[in-house]
């Protein structure tokens, strides 16, 4: 609830008209009750018109108040709302962009989701009610008591034993309440995860025939979902019907006692029906409680939710004396003695790996699936941070660099190209925001999709759908190396970002980098890349085994040659 206290602090002043107006609300419905029992006793008894006038214009204007006040009062609380939704969710998405892999792990897509839509709406409805009606409920309970120990102090005894008692209940009910609406976004947040999963792969669904089986998956998750929203409802449903009855029951006591008292000449007709109109009031406040219960549970849990993601401490950090002149200008790379295990895992991915890599140098980097290639990769531009030893790039650790300068001399392409909705030229212009069209049109002819792109109806305006549904993988795949190509890297890696291409295009694709003063890492598993490299990293189980070029390796390691028979034959090994 910190934040919630927090994020509202530039709102007080409209918080403070807002709580003014409902204050004049509160207490133009107060009055109303007691300004009725005059006209009863001194107008209508009396068979006075005037004073009946007199009393009715008063009650007329003073709701006329009310209602403007109402009505601003919606303004202000609609304003402050809004505002603060939109301040939470732009330090929200802050903190996430900030967030290490690491915290991405902690946090899934559909967790985080929920949280940006759902668990913000849930604070807003609250905080909506707050400057409405969930201090205005209380107050007019409040209110409505002493107002009627003013008119009647005895007929309104009862309310003594009855709104203590029913304020104990609401407090109860809060707590329980409180527990279930987190379970409930819990469950949310389960529905959210395997819809995402079902969109994002309903075609490799449809061709494995798995429709029953994630119907089934999607029931489970949702059925949860909807059993403890029920809970969570139904406990605030119970709790409304023991709140009326318990108030009708006063007013049944208030009549019954009034009328005697009356009878007797202790009490007006006009107190009566004063004291009634205010036992309505407190009666519509307290059901408004439940209301109000279901708003502060759901706001509690979903601010907790949120704080927790702005409470997470990220892992990975820019260190307080990263020299801001490192600037990475020769590309060459050096691990030395580096052990790097995923968070949570107990064992190592990668293993006490060394080795160094020259400027402007081309390594091809061979391994089994799981080897750990991916693994190094994400070390360099220092997406994770390792675990023993250092890496470092021109001569400097990696962890003294300016992330910002670090970063802005790599291109990266991953093993899964991802696009973002928009056109072709805003996804290759994505890689560098002041890239000029020449700059645009020479990425996309290094990257042979160039070529592609003009024979499309709109060329580089062509819209790309979600993750580039309407592309092929190897058109994805050359978009996605343009976008890093653009950039004029110092360092050039390409995560298996070729396996899509055919070798006529790749070898052009290799062709094109060549006038690129980068350093260049290719994952791949085609022989027919690595053959091209300067030299060949083999690595197996986090470890490197060999280095050398194609010839040395065929001829030093086992493993290699296994890898070149399985694409050639054994007779390509002779003529390769």
């Amino acid at each position: 609830m910190k934040y919630v206290a927090r994020y509202l602090k530039p709102y007080y002043f409209h918080m403070i008209i807002a709580w003014i107006l409902m204050l004049i609300e509160l207490t133009v419905e107060l009055l109303l009750p007691f300004f009725l029992g005059k006209m009863i006793d001194e107008g209508i008894l009396n068979q006075d018109l005037n004073t009946v006038i007199y009393w009715g214009s008063i009650m007329i204007v003073l709701a006329l108040v009310s209602f403007a006040a109402g009505i601003i009062n919606s303004f202000y609380s609609a304003h402050v709302t809004f505002k603060f939704g939109y301040d939470v969710r732009q330090k929200l998405f802050e903190k996430v962009q900030a967030f290490s892999f690491k915290n991405l792990n902690e946090y899934p897509t559909s967790s985080l989701i929920t949280r940006f839509t759902n668990d913000i709406r849930m604070i807003q409805n609250g905080i909506f009610m707050g400057l409405r009606i969930m201090l205005r409920a209380p107050l007019l309970v409040i209110g409505g008591v002493i107002m009627a120990f003013i008119v009647n102090w005895k007929i309104a005894l009862i309310f003594l034993v009855t709104v203590p008692l029913l304020i104990g209940f609401l407090l109860i009910v809060v707590r329980k309440a409180g527990k279930l609406f987190s379970k409930v976004q819990e469950r949310l947040d389960n529905v959210n995860r395997v819809m995402q999963e079902n969109l994002s792969g309903i075609r490799l669904i449809k061709a494995f025939l798995r429709k029953k089986h994630e119907t089934n998956r999607f029931v489970d998750a949702n059925s949860e979902l909807m059993d403890y929203t029920k809970k969570s409802l139904r406990l605030i449903e119970t709790a409304m019907p023991v709140l009326l009855f318990v108030m009708n029951m006063s007013l049944l006591f208030i009549l019954w006692y009034g009328s005697s008292e009356v009878r007797a000449g202790n009490a007006q007709v006009g107190d009566v029906v004063a004291i009634i109109n205010y036992a309505l009031r407190v009666s519509m406040a307290i059901s408004m409680f439940g209301f109000l219960t279901m708003a502060i549970a759901r706001l509690k849990a979903s601010a907790d939710r949120i704080a927790n993601v702005l409470d997470a401490e990220i892992d990975l950090l820019e260190a307080d004396d990263a020299n801001d002149q490192y600037q990475v200008k020769d590309g060459s790379i050096e691990f030395s003695n580096v052990s790097f295990r995923y968070p949570n895992l107990k064992e190592d991915v990668l293993t006490e790996l060394s080795f160094t890599v020259k400027p402007q140098e081309k390594i091809a980097i061979i391994g089994a699936t799981g080897s750990g290639k991916t693994s190094l990769f994400q070390l360099i531009p220092r997406l994770y941070d390792v675990n023993k030893g250092a890496v470092y790039i021109d001569g400097h650790d990696v962890r003294d660099y300016k992330l910002d300068h670090l970063r802005r001399a790599i291109g990266y392409v991953p093993q899964a190209p991802l696009l973002f909705t928009g056109s072709i030229r805003e996804n290759i212009r994505w890689g560098k925001n002041e890239a000029t069209e020449d700059d645009i049109i020479q990425a996309a002819k290094d990257a042979q999709i160039h070529d592609t792109i003009k024979e499309l109806p709109h060329g580089f305006d062509t819209k790309i759908g979600q993750k580039g549904v309407n592309l092929s993988g190897g058109q994805k795949q050359r978009v996605s190396i343009a976008r890093a190509l653009i950039r004029r890297p110092r360092i050039l890696m390409l995560d298996d970002s070729t396996s899509a291409l055919d070798l006529k295009t790749e070898s052009r694709l290799l062709d094109a980098i060549q006038d690129y003063e980068c350093t260049t890492l290719i994952v791949t598993q085609k022989i027919t890349t690595a053959m091209n490299a300067d030299r060949i990293f083999l690595i197996d189980d986090g470890r490197l085994l060999d280095v050398g070029r194609h010839d040395q390796l065929l001829k030093t390691s086992d493993l290699y040659r296994k890898i070149v028979e399985s694409q050639f034959g054994k007779e390509g090994v002779h003529e390769h």
